[in-house]
């Protein structure tokens, strides 16, 4: 398991770039062709996202999901999330919308507030049938954020996401893992499923400030229970 990424950061908020601490690896899951690199070396302002034949990209390209019968009985139908809360590591947080830049990256949540997390709106929404993705903040220029303590989950963990229908997404941990964002395994992160999982994400390692980002990004993998 990594490091606690708010605690490895070394960085002074005048190498940091401004409004957030360190680009979150956060690729948009979209089935057009992007005007990027796919897998192309470490760009600091944003990493390529899946590759084009993902599952998880058709499904955004394609718009909302409507219900399926032949998605399994546990899958919920489409609704926005409003709320995460991760009892392990004492998170609370209320969700923010995130969409791709023009350049083809998913933008990160807003730094000004830190307790804050992002779902990428035009993918699946978390207890639905494939990948949900979410990210938050490890730090900001000003302190730790949102998902400082996300390195301590272990498998077993559960955490929550209330929705806009008024049900609620039980997710159960199946791993925690630190990729390096140069060799982010894309296809394994955002491929899509036949249930219903979520991906939860921040940045993670240490802070390079020579490219003003964090070296790696951690992952958690879950599924709904």
């Amino acid at each position: 398991m990594a490091a606690d990424p708010s605690a490895t950061s070394t960085a002074s908020a005048d190498d940091r770039p401004a409004g957030f601490g360190g680009r979150l690896t956060l690729w948009g899951v979209a089935a057009v062709f992007l005007a990027v690199s796919l897998f192309g070396g470490h760009q600091p302002a944003g990493e390529p996202g899946p590759p084009r034949s993902s599952g998880a990209g058709a499904a955004a390209s394609a718009g909302p999901r409507q219900p399926d019968e032949a998605a399994p009985r546990s899958a919920l139908p489409r609704s926005a999330p409003t709320r995460l809360r991760i009892p392990a590591i004492s998170v609370d947080a209320p969700f923010t919308t995130l969409a791709l830049g023009s350049s083809g990256q998913l933008e990160p949540p807003p730094a000004a507030d830190t307790n804050l997390v992002g779902w990428y709106a035009d993918g699946v929404s978390p207890g639905e049938r494939g990948t949900a993705i979410i990210a938050g903040h490890v730090d900001t220029v000003t302190s730790a954020a949102v998902f400082a303590n996300l390195d301590r989950l272990e498998a077993g963990d559960r955490f929550s996401v209330e929705r806009a229908d008024g049900r609620t997404a039980e997710f159960v941990v199946d791993s925690t893992e630190t990729f390096a964002k140069d060799d982010f395994p894309s296809e394994r992160v955002y491929a899509d499923a036949d249930r219903p999982e979520a991906r939860l994400i921040t940045c993670a390692g240490d802070y390079d400030r020579t490219v003003r980002d964090y070296t790696d990004n951690l992952v958690v993998f879950a599924h709904l229970v």
